[in-house]
């Protein structure tokens, strides 16, 4: 006797099984990595796969199943975000002087308030620092091994969500921003796009935080 289809399709065992990980993704209120994945659902062996097909399953659905920062989250699709705007919180938005300086350590992490303030030309007001990490888009990485011990500022997996991006290496490079028209004419001699870099290893010049630090100093 032929073995009966599910609604997922292939034989019931496969469907009762994208059932069950279908309904933790959905449960979940922020992105699951394959590990947390697996701890709740011992008994599958090949999670990858899985997760391959109900993103497929739901990719021209009304909700996608997406892969942001280092887990899996499902989202509502692009072209009906317009639909949602009812349903948002009001939210402040960022001054110019926060999203150039989330910009700066998104690239050049890890990196501290005064080479921050040598990039951008300014100084960066504490306040600016501050709303950066309540938002929870950055964080306190290390101290540098200079003199004052200055902390040093990296971001983390809420701002990958917060920007559906997998990685910070699909930040956009030099030519993306010359392909959307942010970098006009010949970028001066020298000029590059860093390659941008978030893992929790410390650099050669960093020194673990110390157990009180709970904001900049």
């Amino acid at each position: 006797m032929a073995e009966p289809v599910t609604l997922f399709g292939g034989g019931p065992g496969q469907g009762e099984a994208l059932r069950r990980l279908e309904a933790v993704l959905f449960a979940a209120s922020q992105p699951l990595t394959e590990e947390a994945l697996s701890a709740r659902l011992p008994e599958e062996e090949d999670l990858p796969r899985r997760l391959r097909q109900l993103q497929t399953i739901y990719a021209n659905r009304g909700v996608n199943l997406v892969e942001v920062a280092d887990g899996w989250a499902f989202r509502t699709a692009p072209d009906l975000s317009d639909l949602m705007s009812a349903e948002r919180i009001a939210e402040r938005r960022l001054s110019r002087a926060a999203m150039e300086t989330l910009a700066i350590i998104a690239y050049h992490q890890p990196v501290t308030r005064a080479e921050i303030e040598e990039i951008r030309g300014v100084a960066v007001a504490k306040g600016t620092l501050d709303i950066l990490l309540e938002t929870g888009w950055v964080r306190l990485r290390g101290r540098r091994r200079l003199p004052g011990r200055p902390v040093t500022f990296g971001t983390t997996p809420a701002f990958l969500d917060a920007f559906s991006l997998a990685s910070i290496t699909d930040l956009p490079g030099l030519d993306d921003l010359k392909g959307a028209g942010l970098l006009e004419g010949t970028p001066p001699a020298g000029f590059s796009v860093p390659l941008p870099r978030d893992d929790d290893a410390l650099d050669a010049d960093e020194d673990p935080l110390d157990a009180d630090d709970g904001e900049e100093t």
